[in-house]
């Protein structure tokens, strides 16, 4: 395409022929040949340079996905004629999108349901195209699709969309911006393995279905453009499915796959608007003066807003920026949705094989600020002027926009992200990550005040406020981000990691009780957090309430079952917990539930190699077994516990059991000398430091002491290594014997 009009074929010969601009154009761009090379070179790019794909992305979108949007306006504004046929979405729709900005940039916690609209109604826009293309081209190659068909495949484009919806929207979201169904894996993996079932038995059979009466050279376009859309919808939910990886939802619908969408949509409106002002009278039609209006009106739709609305009222840019993308591709897809129909005659005309449509006047407007746009749009020499410099101030404006953001995403350089944030303090993205960059080069006051910079600009964006709390942590600044935290719940109670942190820097500064109130809450809020049960059951338990704390320990262990591989590296804390809750069973004498969960731990020990808290759950069992009346066995445990001590250097957790042994063999009425070489054993072990054991020790050492007498308690404490060894080879038949 150059020159001041586009070379297309005359009427006559185009009116024969199934192709727009031509087959390959047609077929690379229209129907999306192109698409996998595309998303393989997105793939690639964007893990190979993770920082250079959002800056040659919001690149394309300048070229392509914002006049693309602007293309849609072109078309409904810029006759009168059009703006009133359309006047409900023209005018009316558009005052409501408005209205929805102002709300939205004054309450932050809407922007994510506005953009969370966006992302999901984007791929069904995409859908939408996809289809009428398909049966544009099919209707331009003479073939004309039964209901049957016709149905199916309008089905089978449907069920691709459904596909990715339930893709989107399985298990929690990844984005705060966007929200999430949160429906179980269980239900949406086979559900979506139907629809894709579906999709290609409705497409392979309408496609066989049609191959029967017409020739399979003019099913080429439609057929393409089918597979376009397993290539957008299909492959990338069966590489999920298949690998496991979660599809990035706003990566997915506003990155490679617009500028796909867009460069489509751009092919054929420009194909239309030729026809039409041909249509009208014109006699010639320059494209590149076409794509650059769209050009430069795409950047008024996008950029001049946010910053306008930042840098006056002081509302975080990247919140702005995103919510005018949210409402101009929202309005987009309505005023897009009333316009492109086949059903429309006037439509059919131009984009089907049939006459050229007789010649069009444009009506004057009567509504005063249409007057004006049209006196701009006009030929005089002051309105070329007008538009020229508001073309040339545009463009500028995109190159400075352009600009800040390539400098705000240079992650790791400090300079660059300084300038930008100087360009627009009151950017919270440039904020974020110029903090990063200092934290990184060791600026850990710099990055503070950019952080604080950030939570400032979006006081409602609980993500800001969290890392502003998080670098006050890292600071030391433990009270005063206790205030922060306190500040982030007032706006937002049901946050369970919030009451877990707060709950953290209160036992940091020294209050246990307002850290176990603040813990209740998590788990009120989040009953599923299982770090939020835990650290509850911590703070019951050192307060000795054994029974509540098991509560919440039991709740931890049912979260780590329903989801292991999310807690694999947390084997030691299972393994306590159940150890724990074994203790409290024991306390409430629920001795065979007790006798199962320290089996439990003994199995789960066994299986990582974990001899400390082995050795532990057997000394915990060998006292319930005592108590269930069974001492052989108890002392089988007790022995057991001990050979797992003699390869440990734990010399304390050694000595408990040296100590909890030789009661045992007292109370079993053993021979003293046995029951003081384990004392003495334990007393070596745990040394001379000053602990609760430690004076436990010397009583009972004392006790037994007393019973030997002085003289055989001094020889024995000489050399206790022969009765140790017989109290470790003691049977259970001399325990029988002895009894």
């Amino acid at each position: 395409m150059s020159g001041a009009s586009l070379p297309l074929q005359d009427a006559t010969q185009r009116a024969r022929s199934p192709w727009i601009y031509g087959p390959w154009l047609d077929l690379i761009v229209g129907c999306g040949a192109w698409s996998a090379p595309f998303l393989l070179l997105a793939y690639f790019v964007g893990q190979g340079s993770p920082g250079l794909w959002p800056v040659a992305f919001y690149f394309l979108a300048l070229l392509f996905n914002y006049p693309h949007f602007m293309a849609t306006i072109y078309r409904a504004y810029h006759t009168h004629s059009e703006f009133a046929k359309y006047r409900v979405f023209t005018v009316h729709v558009t005052l409501l999108l408005i209205v929805a900005g102002i709300l939205v940039h004054a309450w932050y916690p809407l922007l994510p349901w506005l953009f969370t609209i966006y992302i999901c109604w984007s791929p069904w826009h995409y859908t939408g195209q996809n289809f009428g293309l398909m049966m544009m081209f099919a209707r331009r190659s003479g073939i004309a699709p039964t209901n049957m068909e016709r149905r199916l495949l309008r089905l089978a484009f449907v069920a691709s969309y459904l596909l990715l919806m339930l893709s989107f929207h399985t298990g929690p979201s990844g984005d705060p911006l966007v929200l999430s169904l949160g429906l179980s894996a269980q239900f949406t993996v086979p559900l979506r393995a139907a629809l894709a079932v579906s999709f290609g038995g409705a497409v392979v059979w309408s496609f066989a279905s049609m191959a029967r009466h017409v020739p399979r050279r003019s099913l080429l376009s439609s057929a393409i453009l089918a597979v376009t859309q397993f290539l957008w919808f299909l492959l990338p939910a069966i590489i999920e499915l298949a690998s496991g990886r979660d599809i990035p939802q706003t990566r997915y619908s506003s990155g490679i796959l617009a500028v796909l969408h867009s460069t489509q949509y751009l092919w054929i409106t420009s194909y239309y608007q030729e026809r039409e002002s041909r249509a009208a009278g014109a006699a010639t039609w320059s494209f590149p003066r076409y794509l650059f209006t769209l050009v430069a009106g795409g950047i008024a739709l996008f950029i001049p807003g946010p910053w306008i609305v930042s840098r006056t009222f002081h509302v975080d840019f990247a919140a702005s920026f995103l919510t005018f993308m949210a409402l101009v591709n929202i309005h987009h897809f309505i005023l897009d949705g009333a316009l492109w129909k086949l059903r429309d005659s006037r439509i059919a005309t131009l984009l089907l094989n049939t006459s050229e449509g007789r010649k069009e006047k444009t009506a004057q407007p009567s509504i005063g600020i249409l007057r004006a746009a049209h006196r701009v749009a006009g030929s005089s020499a002051g309105a070329r002027g007008l538009r020229i410099g508001a073309a040339a101030l545009l463009i500028a404006w995109g190159v400075f926009d352009q600009l800040h953001f390539f400098y705000g995403n240079k992650a790791d350089d400090t300079a660059a992200l300084e300038r930008a944030a100087a360009w627009n303090p009151d950017d919270s993205s440039v904020q974020t990550k110029l903090a990063r960059a200092e934290v990184a080069n060791g600026k850990l006051a710099e990055a503070l005040v950019s952080l604080k910079r950030a939570a400032e600009v979006n006081p409602r964006n609980t993500s800001l406020q969290e890392e502003y709390a998080r670098g006050l942590i890292a600071a030391g600044r433990n009270a005063e981000a206790h205030t922060q935290y306190q500040e982030i719940l007032r706006r937002n109670p049901k946050l369970a990691d919030g009451w877990i942190n707060i709950g953290i820097l209160a036992r940091k500064l020294g209050r246990e009780e307002e850290a176990a109130v603040d813990w209740q809450k998590a788990v009120d809020a989040s009953p599923e957090n299982a770090n939020a049960q835990l650290l509850l059951a911590d703070a019951l338990e050192q307060r000795g309430e054994t029974q509540a704390a098991a509560r919440h320990y039991r709740g931890y262990l049912q979260i780590v079952a329903a989801h292991k591989a999310e807690h694999a590296n947390e084997r030691v804390t299972v393994l306590s917990a159940l150890i724990k809750v074994a203790d409290a069973d024991v306390a409430a004498r629920h001795f065979s539930e007790a006798f199962a969960g320290y089996k439990a731990a003994l199995a789960e020990a066994e299986k990582s190699g974990n001899t400390s808290l082995e050795s532990l759950a057997v000394a915990h069992l060998a006292d319930l077994q005592e108590k269930q009346g069974d001492a052989a066995a108890a002392l089988g445990s007790y022995q057991r516990a001990l050979r797992l001590d003699a390869g440990l250097n734990d010399p304390q957790s050694a000595a408990v059991d040296w100590f909890n042994y030789g009661q045992f063999l007292r109370r079993q009425k053993q021979p003293d000398k046995l029951v003081l070489a384990c004392l003495l054993r334990a007393e070596k072990l745990m040394g001379e430091t000053p602990s609760a054991e430690g004076a436990a020790i010397r009583q009972a050492k004392s006790e037994v002491e007393a019973s030997v007498g002085s003289k055989a308690a001094a020889q024995l404490a000489r050399d206790f290594t022969r009765p140790l060894q017989e109290a470790l080879r003691l049977t259970p038949e001399k325990l029988t014997s002895k009894s």
